[in-house]
């Protein structure tokens, strides 16, 4: 597979495609923490560095192969193998990232991921030009094909897990791995076959860059990438910014939170204006790939709404409920839950951290994978009645 490969160029095309994978996992794993238009951000951020990194792997890849020494590379295929890896790429994490990513709707991304990154394989391959055809044994075009659609589902399962530490560098690692793998697979089916002086002419026909000015333009990817990888390392400033008041941990026991959320007015129910109060209930029901499952409400940190439904944050992971947002507000016990966004409901209990923000505030909620979640200005006095922190300026 790599007889006559520059074993340098293969080592970098490996660590590029690592990068790129650990940058856009990285990027993946801050969306469940940012709301709003910045989680569309993120996404979009996810899915170019993705697309860039297995893009310029597969370009690193070709300069590292023993090519003719004639060999040019034609800008149109050059850059539609682009624009195909980075639409399949943005339309299958667009996909399971929204709704419920059951098994179907992540193995449907993953044949069109995995089909999308074997095109822009060949069509990139196709537009090699100079004084020989390029001829393709089936079976390894099968296998190459085999090969990126098992990637492309191993990358969307990583992408869903939203990993943090030591595991997303294992995932990034393994993503890097695989999909060079595909791209060697290819390379190990293909081979050249000499031209006629007028069939080379034709060939070589149109607008072409040298091998060179390839070089330039991966360099750059490269170092954009690189760049990215740093950038993902930094922790996020507003998340270490120490209040304006210091840090207060709320009571967990359930006397003393029943006791600061006394009030001169008694707490109203979350929601269901005009009509009897219910019972809290015990637990959430959440969607998964096998079924539904109920998680306790003592284990909910955050409801947020996503649509028609919403998210529920367990202290590890969001997960989906076919709830909406009022009617979580009305089953869930005001006593331990309160509605501080329009998009947010928090378990009071679980909050660590709140510090003032812009004209709202934010509450970082404890758990193995701590969250924040925004507060609207409206909410901010509620919020502080409710942790005892109303009358802390007057003591």
């Amino acid at each position: 597979m790599f007889e006559g490969h520059d074993p340098f160029l293969v080592a970098l095309s490996v660590a590029i495609a690592s990068l790129g994978g650990y940058t856009g996992f990285a990027l993946a794993a801050r969306i469940r923490n940012t709301p709003g238009v910045s989680n569309r951000v993120l996404l979009a951020g996810a899915a170019a560095f993705l697309a860039v990194g297995i893009w310029t792997m597969h370009f690193v890849g070709m300069l590292a192969a023993p090519l003719p020494p004639d060999t040019v590379y034609l800008v149109l295929p050059t850059i539609i193998s682009f624009l195909i890896c980075a639409l399949v790429v943005g339309i299958s994490l667009f996909f399971v990232s929204i709704g419920e990513p059951s098994l179907k709707r992540v193995a449907s991304s993953a044949v069109l991921l995995g089909v999308g990154i074997a095109s822009m394989h060949y069509v990139g391959i196709h537009g090699l030009a100079g004084s020989f055809a390029i001829v393709h044994d089936p079976s390894m075009v099968l296998l190459s094909i085999l090969v990126a659609i098992v990637t492309a589902y191993g990358g969307l399962r990583a992408f869903l897990a939203q990993q943090e530490g030591v595991r997303l560098i294992v995932s990034s690692i393994v993503f890097g791995v695989a999909v060079s793998g595909m791209h060697y697979t290819a390379m190990m089916g293909m081979h050249f076959e000499p031209l006629t002086g007028a069939a080379h002419h034709h060939a070589g026909g149109g607008l072409a860059a040298s091998q060179q000015i390839l070089s330039i333009i991966v360099a750059v990817l490269c170092f954009v990438i690189a760049a990215g990888f740093l950038l993902s390392l930094v922790p996020d400033a507003r998340r270490q910014m120490p209040m304006a008041a210091e840090p207060v941990s709320p009571p967990t026991s359930a006397e003393p939170m029943v006791a600061s959320a006394a009030a001169p007015r008694p707490v109203a129910p979350l929601g269901g204006l005009g009509q009897p109060p219910r019972a809290p209930v015990p637990r959430l029901p959440v969607e998964s790939a096998d079924g539904t499952h109920f998680i306790d409400t003592a284990n909910v940190r955050s409801v947020r709404a996503d649509a028609h439904y919403t998210r529920v944050h367990d202290g590890t992971r969001e997960r989906m409920c076919p709830w909406s947002i009022s009617e979580a507000e009305a089953q869930l016990d005001p006593s331990l839950f309160l509605r501080v966004h329009r998009s947010h409901i928090v378990a009071i209990p679980h909050v660590a951290l709140v510090r003032k923000e812009g004209d709202g505030a934010v509450l970082e909620l404890d758990g193995p994978s701590p969250h924040r979640v925004p507060v609207s200005r409206a909410k901010i006095a509620e919020v502080k009645a409710r942790l005892g922190l109303a009358n802390r300026r007057q003591a």
